[in-house]
């Protein structure tokens, strides 16, 4: 009788989790998963890309299941290139949003990422994208934004930092939208009560599996709520302290194979490719 698996769905992240700061996967990493993946386990891709800029990184995965996108509102099946499942956020309500965060720190920069498979990140003068290799259509004023239906807002702050900044959109915006911090410059407004945990509950569900098979990697604030949701959280080493604070152990960098660390010693690999 085989061993039972020690866990039966591997959920990471993508920027400064999974991959490299050159947008790479280390071919320790893949292969740690592949081997992980033929024992049994399934891998979810659980980030706050929209599906558009995950599709590249799920062929370079080889992954023709399911993802989690967009910070949990879009569970994108990769095989078939359509969202099973997709909420958008209100633009009348983000705007409203946008207005409270403006009275209560200044003008802030925007950018939105539209809804659908083939939806664009629309960005407004003086919005600068925090990872130069993601593209972006610049539009000539805020009101270009609201074109089409969306899934979250993007923000930037001239002056504050982002933890400044998500703290003080947290204050004021209610239930008007969820506030994300999910890396260097990008705290971001989604629907209310989107996190990456609740896509990640509902891919878990299509797959038939559940949290406490769960094992979840992850480096910025926005995957508190997966690592809650999880059976076990790993955190990247130089991931930001908030989420440190809750995970259930730290591993190397990203940069430094972390994932494939875990997963060679919880799945009792040997490392194969160093």
């Amino acid at each position: 009788m085989a061993a039972p698996l020690p866990y039966s769905l591997i959920a990471t992240d993508l920027d400064g989790t999974l991959l490299r700061g050159d947008d790479t996967v280390s071919d320790r990493s893949l292969d740690a998963l592949e081997r992980a993946s033929r024992a049994g386990a399934r891998h979810l891709v659980v980030t706050g890309r929209p599906a558009p800029r995950v599709r590249p990184l799920l062929d370079l995965l080889g992954c023709t299941g399911l993802a989690v996108c967009g910070q949990g509102a879009q569970v994108y099946d990769a095989g078939a290139g359509r969202l099973l499942w997709s909420v958008r956020l209100d633009r009348d309500l983000a705007e409203t949003a946008l207005g409270k965060i403006e009275a209560e720190v200044g003008q802030v920069h925007v950018a939105v990422d539209q809804d659908g498979v083939d939806g664009l990140t629309l960005i407004e003068p003086g919005y600068r994208m925090p990872h130069p290799t993601l593209p972006a259509v610049r539009v000539g004023r805020r009101d270009d934004l609201w074109c089409e239906p969306i899934s979250k807002v993007l923000l930037r702050h001239p002056t504050l930092s982002d933890d400044e900044l998500a703290a003080a959109a947290r204050s004021v915006v209610g239930s008007l939208a969820t506030v994300t911090m999910s890396g260097p410059g990008t705290v971001e407004l989604q629907p209310c009560g989107i996190t990456k945990a609740t896509g990640l509950a509902m891919a878990a569900e299509h797959l038939g599996l559940g949290r406490a098979g769960t094992l979840a990697f992850g480096d910025m604030p926005n995957d508190i709520p997966m690592f809650d949701w999880a059976a076990r959280g790993v955190a990247m080493a130089d991931a930001h302290p908030q989420l440190k604070a809750v995970a259930d152990e730290v591993t190397l960098s990203n940069e430094d194979d972390g994932i494939a660390v875990v997963l060679e010693r919880v799945f009792g690999f040997r490392a194969t490719v160093l």
